[in-house]
């Protein structure tokens, strides 16, 4: 059985569930760790079969595939929210039902992890290039309030630090 890496739930304590991800972050770069995350999928994940790609650790668990299926979400997510930000003054920035988006249907591993790898690389782009008086604008996240470009990826650093290890935690699990 995995180790709960956040407690909190992102819907019913959506703040509580910020904060638990700004603390894995613990100060370190945000944009140096989103441009680590998918060669660290890679490695993690590199030379897995098929099999062990889809096996649930436990049933109400993720499956390697499944975690890798979230982040692409979640990217997703991040990059429009950015953009939305960025663009527009004090837009309202949607949250999603991770679940049903995790039921949606997906490319082989292999192919989502590129696409994956591809749509951080935009992403990283953007971060990087943004001028440093831009990071302060913000939208109005529907369950966790006022939220900045620079929150916005801060918290989706903490969120990939944490599904790493999660990541980490379920191929330890399943790769027996």
């Amino acid at each position: 059985m995995e180790e709960r890496i956040v407690v909190a739930d992102p819907v019913a304590d959506p703040q509580g569930y910020q904060r638990e991800l700004l603390a894995l972050l613990g100060g370190r770069d945000a944009v140096g760790v989103l441009a680590t995350t998918a060669a660290a999928v890679r490695g993690q994940t590199d030379g897995l079969s098929g099999d062990v790609l889809a096996q649930r650790p436990e049933p109400k668990e993720w499956s390697v595939a499944e975690l890798l299926g979230h982040l692409w979400d979640a990217e997703i997510a991040f990059s429009f929210r950015s953009r939305l930000i960025l663009a527009q003054d004090t837009p309202p920035l949607a949250g999603y039902d991770q679940d049903a988006w995790a039921a949606l249907p997906r490319p082989p591993f292999a192919e989502l992890l590129d696409a994956f790898a591809a749509l951080r690389a935009a992403n990283l782009v953007l971060a990087r290039d943004t001028p440093a008086a831009q990071w302060d604008r913000a939208g109005i996240h529907e369950e966790r309030g006022r939220t900045s470009f620079r929150l916005l990826v801060e918290t989706m650093a903490g969120h990939d630090r944490a599904h790493l290890e999660q990541l980490r935690q379920t191929v330890s699990a399943v790769a027996r």
